[in-house]
């Protein structure tokens, strides 16, 4: 804004004066012509009056130089000075410091060069080059020049009779005092504009800047691991998109400690349920080495061997889990038609034959009615954990009923026993990680307690949901929900 409005003044300025020099220029050959009409070359005082006459009208200054070059008549002598050039010497400073700035502003805008005006020169036709111009074509030529002051001077010379020339003079100081007064209320508007752009800018960096500051110092700190130390600023009343940002990133903190929780808890449990087995192995190992009965020492062998057994059935179940999240995020789903996959898993079954005269029944769902979009390899994983689980705690001679619908919007799968059933209490305990419980008659250490809390990884990562209820006539039926593929 200042630069445009200081190019706006100088070409203001600039304006003023070619108005000033062109009212100059008529002015001067409209007197011309009048001092021209009846009034005889030595007939010095008429051409005298007339001149006072025009610059009382005017206030120039009316010179009129003979073929000689000499001063014929001034109306200065008759009406006194009509303007003063003022000396810069006798002025206060702030007049210095205002031409200092007219100065540096012509620098700046590259303002075109005016001659000064050298009042020590003598007063005669020589002195200035417009009257030999004038006389020379025998039209009206000017000039603009600067006074001490540095007030714009504009001059119009005048061809006349017999090699006569007459020279008007006019110092436009009003135009200096317009454009400096011009200029300070543009100095002035500009501190306003500056003073609203520093409110405006003092309410930004508290709305904008300040905020994402501490977002990105808390953002920084999490970074560092100090996450659980670390409060992320939410910015409930904000709902801009700085107010998104601020709960996005609140949220994503929480899940990373959750995540941190998650996976600092699994390896406290992976080091627990390793770490038992271990024991009973250096233990059995331990008693062979002092034991001599061959009977025992086959005893302790068992141990040795079941106990290696569950140590490997543990890693493989862990490491499977542990790269669950991770494959899980990088697999594209597909469509998966859950009928056609039910009814390939319960012939695998059915073909290799169920344990203790177990039977498994599927409730064919219609065709294309119950497909889902997901990794099928996983989705047969869930299916055969639970079928597993189901035959695991159903008595003999159960039945294990495996079943899939549609709904409005979603596909629920069913996979029900008539075992014992699932307490109220261990509803939700069964989906943790190493959770386990077995039926009676069962020998401990068959089972890592994975298989549940993988289902239910499984499901959710399908954006669905892994639930458990007792039946009314015993058992347990585990109810996985799924949005249903389009």
């Amino acid at each position: 804004m200042l630069a445009g409005g200081v190019l706006y003044l100088d070409s203001f300025r600039v304006r003023q004066i070619d108005q000033r020099v062109e009212a100059l220029r008529g002015g001067a050959a409209l007197i011309a012509s009048s001092l021209g009409e009846g009034v005889a070359e030595d007939d010095d005082a008429a051409t005298l009056r007339q001149a006072a006459a025009v610059g009382r009208t005017t206030g120039a200054r009316v010179r009129i130089y003979g073929p000689n070059g000499t001063k014929i008549l001034d109306n200065w002598d008759i009406l006194g000075p009509t303007y003063t050039l003022i000396d810069p010497s006798t002025e206060p400073w702030r007049k210095n410091a205002a031409r200092f700035l007219d100065r540096m502003i012509d620098a700046l805008v590259g303002a075109r060069r005016v001659p000064r005006l050298d009042v020590t020169l003598p007063d005669r036709a020589s002195t200035f080059p417009e009257i030999e111009e004038a006389r020379r074509t025998g039209r009206v030529a000017d000039r603009v020049r600067l006074a001490p002051d540095r007030t714009p001077v504009t001059f119009a010379a005048a061809p006349l009779d017999d090699g006569r020339v007459m020279l008007l003079t006019q110092n436009a100081r009003d135009v200096t005092t317009d454009v400096r007064s011009e200029r300070a209320t543009l100095f002035l508007v500009f501190l306003g504009v500056l003073g609203l752009s520093l409110l405006l800018s003092s309410f930004l960096a508290r709305t904008i800047v300040r905020p994402l500051r501490r977002l990105a110092i808390a953002a920084q700190r999490v970074r560092l691991g100090r996450a659980r130390d670390v409060t992320v600023p939410r910015f409930q009343l904000r709902r801009d998109e700085i107010g998104e940002l601020a709960r996005s990133l609140s949220d994503m903190t929480t899940a990373l400690r959750m995540r941190i929780d998650a996976t600092e808890a699994f390896a406290a449990d992976v080091a627990h349920e390793i770490k038992n087995p271990l024991a009973s192995l250096r233990s059995a190992v331990e008693g062979m080495g002092r034991v001599e009965d061959p009977q025992l020492r086959q005893q302790l062998l068992a141990i040795v061997t079941a106990d290696v057994d569950r140590i490997d059935r543990l890693i493989s179940d862990i490491s499977n889990a542990s790269r669950l999240d991770a494959e899980l995020s990088r697999t594209r789903f597909e469509p998966v038609d859950l009928g056609n996959m039910l009814e390939g898993i319960v012939g695998l079954y059915e073909e290799r034959g169920l344990p203790r005269g177990i039977e498994l029944a599927l409730a064919r769902p219609a065709a294309g009615t119950v497909r889902v979009m997901g990794d099928p390899s996983r989705l047969a994983q869930v299916v055969r954990n639970l079928i597993d689980n189901a035959i695991s705690f159903s008595p003999d001679g159960g039945l294990v009923q495996v079943s899939a619908a549609r709904g409005r919007h979603s596909v629920v799968m069913r996979v029900e026993d008539r075992g014992p059933g699932i307490r109220p209490d261990a509803e939700e305990k069964i989906f943790q990680r190493f959770y386990s419980e077995r039926p009676e008659g069962e020998d401990f250490g068959q089972h890592s307690g994975l298989g549940l809390a993988i289902c239910r990884s499984i499901v959710e990562a399908h954006d669905g949901k892994l639930s458990v209820e007792t039946r009314k006539n015993g058992g347990a039926r585990f109810i996985a929900k799924f949005p249903a593929a389009a």
